[in-house]
């Protein structure tokens, strides 16, 4: 039976870490029920969390209930007796190019045996056939998971009809979902433990998951602050629980690094992945080291604005207006 994905952590994992998580790269075999009550991912729109698995693809086997025809696709409704789901599935345009294109040739060979053009013309023949099914036909999908006008539904890379007369397939796969649940998609994924123990592959991808929580953490706080400058030691004590509690979880058997060290090195690379997205930057480079929060440095959109504001005048840029790589460039030689 499958379990609701609502009961999930509250708290995701961070994105550079989901490729560390083997079901992220799979179709992954779930009920329509748990696809359709998945939450979707705070860091990354277009991504979704069954318990603490990342999802981005599945691998659906259901029976089609419902029809409708487009131009460039048609839109299944997959039931797999836990819920009903809209499958987009994309005509392919060369199979109906092909289909033509045989028709037009010369069959003067065919007299001869082997023809390689009837070959091609029977084989496109039956994956038509097999991508066009009824109401009542089995549909095997594979596809991206999509959330379009409020509703959850599939847009498939692959998809094919299932010849299926004494339900061998479908009694097959009833008894291997059970399976799935019990041994792979309902334990937890491990983040802690081997991935951030002492080796130096889970020391990287420790510093990985604190490097990611520090840039959120500065993140929230500039937003919910309105800060427009500051210093390194200004927002220091804010990384101070995230590496005392990193500290708590794992006993380390390599020497301990001091914590003032610790904080001093995750502080200077949080800072420079946020000058790296552009969210702050420092104007003039001296000792003291003072940073400037892009979205409330009021100079920097003034200055953006006299730039904009000074080229559209000229007959180059009055049409089409002006690069952003020039912007960049006048910004930067402007004295802000």
């Amino acid at each position: 039976m499958a379990v609701n994905p609502g009961d999930a952590d509250a708290d995701e994992l961070p994105s550079m870490l989901w490729g560390l998580d083997p079901v992220f790269s799979a179709y992954s075999r779930l009920y329509i029920t748990d696809i359709l009550l998945m939450k979707e991912s705070r860091q990354v729109p277009g991504a979704y969390f069954y318990k603490t698995h990342p999802i981005f693809k599945v691998d659906v086997l259901g029976t089609v209930v419902y029809k409708r025809e487009r131009e460039d696709f048609y839109c299944y409704g997959v039931d797999d007796s836990t819920g009903v789901i809209n499958c987009l599935c994309w005509k392919d345009e060369k199979c109906s190019d092909q289909g033509g294109s045989t028709k037009s040739r010369d069959p003067s060979g065919s007299s001869r045996g082997f023809n390689i053009e009837d070959e091609l013309k029977r084989l496109t023949e039956a994956e038509q056939k097999s991508t066009v099914l009824e109401i009542g036909d089995l549909l095997r999908v594979r596809g991206t998971v999509k959330t379009s006008r409020d509703a959850r539904e599939i847009s498939a890379t692959s998809f094919y009809k299932v010849n299926d007369p004494v339900m061998a397939v479908h009694i097959s796969r009833m008894l291997e979902m059970p399976q799935l649940y019990r041994k792979c998609y309902d334990q937890p994924f491990q983040k802690t433990g081997d991935d951030l123990g002492g080796t130096e592959a889970g020391g990287s991808s420790r510093f990985h998951y604190l490097l990611s929580r520090s840039v959120l953490i500065l993140k929230e706080f500039f937003l919910e602050k309105e800060v427009a400058r500051f210093r390194p030691y200004d927002v220091e004590f804010l990384l101070h629980q995230l590496i005392q509690s990193s500290s708590a979880e794992q006993e380390s058997d390599q020497p301990g690094t001091s914590f003032a060290t610790q904080i001093r090195n995750l502080l200077k690379e949080t800072l420079s992945v946020l000058q790296d997205e552009g969210q702050i930057f420092r104007k003039i480079r001296t000792q003291d080291e003072v940073y400037n929060v892009t979205e409330q440095d009021k100079d920097l959109h003034t200055a953006i604005k006299d730039v904009l504001r000074e080229d559209t005048k000229r007959e180059k840029y009055a049409e089409k207006g002006c690069h952003v790589l020039h912007i960049l460039s006048s910004v930067s030689t402007a004295k802000i």
